[in-house]
């Protein structure tokens, strides 16, 4: 007898905050989207998603409109998108892709403007090396992912690279905005004062210049507001470091591989202007409803206060309260 398979529908836990909604729940934010296919003016994309393939809308866009540029583009992997897939190619074809849209999006980027341009190590050997090409290398950030598979016979990938990259000598860099606060375990003192250090009643600490070593940056998960059913999603501390360094309040974000939004997000929780391009539909609704979030919730896990704060620690500990 042919007993029939009886499917029961996952229910989501009351602490599972992952958006994942389909694009049919999400119709209404897909329409606040745009498309790009004649020249438009910087009034014309600021603040909105433009639902389409970059290569396509390019060059529709303003030249030098942007003051920073983020760009995740895909990774010189295999990988299923949501009904897109990219395929992995050989190193000779990726840097072929990587120069096409290099050199789209360099003439959006102002003279005195920065671009971060992300990728996993392998394809940092690629896009490190073209870039040079086009820009002035300033530095390679390595963030530590926190999570990563395990190998048998290789070591356990848990970094990620980010190129960081300027047109000229004339940039933006707010070094301030972008300290480190870290607990102070043994503090040296000098005639019994503090050095370099502040001694408060909620506990020591010391805000430090940050490295192009990033370890204090938690991947999205369930429980997080921001996290997403999107496969290589960011982290939104992750770029609030690249924003608040390399851009001033009021400054234009540009990413043309939005994916589900974090740069579109993250700059406007920071008070700058911003657009991106998506051509995932998908994505595009999964980015304008956190941007409808980011209307009434302005926070970001990790950024409190005004202050970094290294990963597991509580933003009520060590405010400097005297």
């Amino acid at each position: 007898m042919h007993i029939p398979e009886i499917r029961i529908a996952k229910i989501k836990s009351a602490r599972n905050k992952t958006i994942d909604i389909s694009l049919e729940e999400g119709r209404h934010y897909l329409e606040r989207c745009i498309r790009v296919e004649a020249p438009v003016t910087l009034d014309d994309v600021l603040g909105r998603t433009i639902n389409g393939d970059f290569f396509k809308a390019a060059p529709f866009l303003p030249k030098e409109c942007a003051d920073l540029i983020i760009v995740d583009p895909p990774y010189n992997l295999t990988k299923a998108f949501h009904g897109h897939t990219f395929s992995k190619r050989d190193n000779e074809a990726y840097e072929g892709y990587m120069r096409r849209w290099l050199e789209l999006v360099l003439p959006l980027l102002k003279e005195d403007g920065s671009i971060y341009v992300c990728c996993d190590w392998q394809s940092s050997l690629v896009i490190g090396r073209v870039l040079t090409d086009y820009l002035k290398v300033r530095s390679r950030i390595t963030w530590q992912r926190e999570k990563g598979r395990g190998a048998r016979a290789n070591w356990k990938n848990s970094l990620e690279d980010i190129w960081f990259c300027t047109k000229s000598d004339e940039y933006v860099f707010n070094l301030d905005a972008v300290r480190i606060r870290k607990r102070v375990i043994a503090p040296y003192r000098v005639n019994g004062r503090p050095k370099d250090w502040v001694e408060s009643k909620s506990g020591n600490y010391r805000d430090t210049c940050p490295s192009n070593f990033w370890d204090d940056i938690t991947i999205p998960f369930w429980s997080m507001a921001e996290n997403t059913a999107h496969p290589t999603q960011k982290p939104e501390k992750l770029f609030a470091k690249i924003i608040l360094a390399s851009s001033n309040p009021g400054a234009v974000v540009f990413d043309p591989f939005l994916g589900s939004g974090t740069a579109s997000v993250v700059a406007k929780k920071l008070g700058r202007r911003f657009f991106g391009i998506e051509e995932n539909p998908l994505y595009c609704v999964w980015a304008e409803k956190r941007l409808e979030m980011a209307e009434t919730d302005k926070e970001i896990q990790g950024y409190t206060g005004g202050v970094f704060w290294e990963r597991n620690t509580l933003a009520d500990q060590y405010q400097g309260r005297p």
